[in-house]
């Protein structure tokens, strides 16, 4: 099986942990259990949501706009490119993704888990500040 074939299907999150380039610190800005689900078919679409643990829904403005800082949503034509999963993003939960490739090296921990790896980036919920994501992901077999 190629890894088109192992990457295809329904995954289910396990961890998101950010690494400041600048500092090297860790972090878990989503909480130490958030929820999520990715979707990558054969024919090539990808959609992936993550909520951070311990959501509420908001009661004011201020609330409301942390809501969003608290999730992380998109959608997009995917490939293989060697060790590296390109998502050319279509509709995503900050405009500034729309239109951008999202490129994340894979790995597979045995046959159930995946783990994605971004290269420093800015991040749009962190207002630029430049990190590298590291997203956990078991195979849903629901």
């Amino acid at each position: 099986m190629d890894d088109t074939q192992r990457i295809a299907g329904t995954w289910r999150l396990i961890s998101v942990e950010y690494q400041d380039v600048a500092t090297g610190e860790r972090s878990l800005p989503l909480g130490a259990h958030p929820v999520g689900y990715q979707l990558a078919t054969p024919a090539g679409r990808w959609i992936a949501i993550v909520n951070g643990e311990g959501r509420k829904p908001p009661t004011s403005e201020a609330e409301r706009s942390a809501t969003l800082l608290s999730m992380i949503a998109y959608t997009g034509r995917w490939r293989v490119e060697g060790d590296r999963i390109v998502t050319r993003v279509e509709a995503a939960w900050q405009p500034a993704w729309v239109g951008t490739d999202q490129i994340r090296q894979f790995t597979f921990d045995g046959d159930d888990r995946l783990v994605l790896a971004s290269p420093p980036q800015p991040h749009p919920n962190l207002l630029g500040k430049v990190v590298r994501l590291f997203v956990t992901w078991e195979r849903d077999s629901n």
